[in-house]
């Protein structure tokens, strides 16, 4: 990377300050934002590639617009890294997605730059039209503009937004479709197909870009233009365009990495009081040739040398959960035919792309679109395959309905593989997946699993795979414990049982998933203290092992529950409603995440800081 000195960086604090610049100072002021994230981001990691393209977007709203008087709503938030500079945070950027730090996405809380919340897809176009819906309702008035990318056009929630605005015609909104042909992976279907048409209609945009350029400032002739553009349009492109049969006006494309042209395009559309998208072309990873090389990698890199783009890789050779799932459901396909795989744009994220190599024509990636993931899955169920539908479980929280309805309802042996599940990290609130082992214990027909190794995960796709049933399999972010899986032979794990992972007399610890192995340390460090301490392992939160339960409710006074999840409708409550009803009287203290939204840091912060790690486990042993 060539360095080149900050000359406007730091006398930008705010967007009013960034509007005392010239329109030719634009271009370097967005090569020294650009030059600030990579080389931030290199230190502490952050979602790299997405924020990289996006910076003269950021720039030029703010510098037509009068934010925070105006509003911007960012989809997919990890695209916003030049708006939280650019919005009195630069100094603050050095703790992004850090403990007691800045969040990695846009929030509310945290400054009245930031419109609306974004660490989920297609969310932006709704909350935008409902704010210009609010303004008109209090006579209030500023302008309200959406920037969409990063593939969240293809969700459903984009969809009923734009119907909904375009229906309409006095609504001042403006949506600007950021179309670098990605999400994390590269973008997929019909809507991306159409894009790419759209924008390679080579003919079609250089005459009109001609035209907008020439009449930019001269309003009455721009608006015949724009009268006579759609027969044009229909001509060139041989279609309708989408959007306009949506009720928008159209413009574009234009080049995302023109901040002259942008400014001067946001400009003239200010004055266009009806709802209107803006077609903008970006490069993912746009200025930082590694990142423009491999998008996928530098969508979210880790730590590595700015200069010369190496990544500083960990040292560790355990085995990721991710990469077990991947490797796994190869070895069960290949063994049934009636396999088959799904995730909705994530890939690589899940690693369904080592199984994608080997099989294409038996996985699908759906695009950023949950719900529909899961009644593909559903769908796939009915007419005889074995769908393993790999959704992150913060994401799988939007398909709850699908979930319900067309897959518990109807007992369809979906396997539903919520990866990341628990404390994800340093993105905080809106990733964290700790709400699904109470959202979906609630849901009849469905069995609740979560493995405390590698190998148990292995064995539960096996067994999720022999039970005919709805199934979901959660397992958390990360390595694993570096136990031997790759070539164990399969095992059927009776379905409803749990296993004593530990002996002990004074106390017992109940636990399920990852935090088996925290009470195991705690139990372990207990000893040398003089406590003798029993761990068992739940293996499933629904059916729950009662007559386990049972047995250690007669044994023991004193009992521990441990989850990486919300206490609340948990396994925790639900086991306590088993030992009540039995008639024990042991005293039981539940341990997890209390109703409160838990923040970014690292997973080894937020586990000692909500108490269920190694440390409050032992602290709770010993009171």
């Amino acid at each position: 990377m060539t360095h080149i000195e900050y000359k406007y960086l730091n006398r930008v604090e705010t967007p009013a300050d960034l509007r005392q610049l010239t329109i030719d100072e634009l271009p370097r002021y967005c090569e020294e934002l650009r030059q600030y994230i990579i080389e931030q981001c290199a230190v502490n990691p952050g979602h790299l590639a997405s924020s990289l393209g996006a910076v003269e977007i950021a720039v030029a709203v703010h510098y037509v617009y009068d934010t925070p008087t105006d509003k911007l709503i960012w989809d997919v938030g990890h695209q916003a890294y030049a708006h939280k500079i650019i919005t009195s945070r630069r100094d603050a950027f050095t703790t992004n997605r850090k403990l007691n730090g800045i969040s990695g996405f846009p929030r509310m809380a945290e400054s009245e730059y930031d419109a609306f919340g974004a660490g989920h897809a297609s969310v932006s176009i709704s909350a935008a039209l409902g704010m210009v819906k609010a303004a008109q309702l209090r006579g209030e008035q500023f302008k309200t503009i959406a920037v969409i990318g990063d593939g969240s056009m293809t969700g459903g929630l984009a969809f009923e937004g734009l119907n909904n605005a375009g229906a309409d015609k006095n609504n001042d909104l403006l949506v600007i479709l950021n179309d670098n042909n990605m999400a994390i992976d590269h973008a997929t279907g019909a809507l991306n197909d159409y894009l790419l048409r759209m924008s390679t209609s080579k003919s079609y945009n250089r005459f009109k870009q001609g035209l907008w350029s020439l009449f930019s400032h001269i309003p009455p002739l721009l608006r015949l233009c724009q009268k006579a553009g759609n027969a044009i349009k229909h001509g060139l492109l041989q279609n309708s365009n989408l959007f306009e049969s949506f009720g928008f006006r159209y413009f574009g494309r234009i080049d995302g990495h023109d901040v002259k042209q942008l400014v001067r395009t946001l400009t003239a559309l200010k004055d266009i009081h009806s709802p209107k998208l803006l077609h903008v072309m970006t490069t993912k990873g746009h200025g930082y040739q590694p990142a423009e090389q491999d998008l996928t990698v530098w969508h979210a890199p880790g730590r590595f040398n700015p200069d010369t783009g190496e990544r500083i890789k960990s040292a560790s050779d355990k085995a990721r959960y991710q990469d077990v799932f991947g490797h796994t459901l190869l070895q069960l396909a290949e063994q049934d035919s009636r396999i088959v795989g799904v995730t909705p744009a994530m890939p690589t994220g899940c690693s369904l792309n080592i199984m994608m190599e080997k099989m294409p024509e038996r996985c699908f990636d759906v695009g950023i679109a949950e719900a529909h993931a899961v009644t593909f899955s559903a769908g796939l169920a009915a007419a005889g395959q074995v769908p393993f539908c790999n959704i992150y479980s913060t994401f799988m929280q939007r398909a709850y309905d699908s979930i319900i309805h067309d897959v518990a309802l109807q007992r369809l042996p979906v396997v539903l593989c919520l990866d990341r599940g628990g404390i994800v990290g340093e993105d905080g609130a809106t990733h964290h997946g700790v709400f699904d082992l109470a959202y979906l214990s609630c849901i009849p027909n469905m069995i609740v699993a979560a493995p405390s190794d590698e190998l148990e995960l292995r064995n539960l796709m096996y067994t999720a795979l022999k039970s005919g049933s709805p199934f979901a399999i959660r397992y958390p972010r990360g390595e694993g414990r570096g136990v031997e899986w790759m070539n164990a032979p399969f095992e059927e794990l009776p379905i409803g049982k749990g296993r004593q992972l530990r002996e002990g007399e004074d106390v017992a610890v109940l636990a399920i998933g990852k935090t088996c192995n925290f009470a195991l340390e705690a139990a372990q460090a207990a000893q040398t203290e003089g406590h003798s301490v029993a761990v068992y392992d739940l293996r499933y939160a629904k059916p729950l092992d009662c007559e386990m339960i049972k047995s250690v409710g007669s044994r023991f006074s004193r009992i521990i529950t441990v989850e990486d999840g919300v206490l609340r409708g948990g396994v925790g409550e639900a086991i306590t409603k088993v030992l009540t009803d039995a008639g024990s009287r042991a005293k039981i203290t539940t341990l997890g995440i209390d109703d409160t939204f838990i923040e970014q840091g690292t997973p080894a912060q937020l586990y000692n800081l909500c108490g269920y790690d190694a440390q409050g486990i032992l602290k709770v042993i010993k009171s």
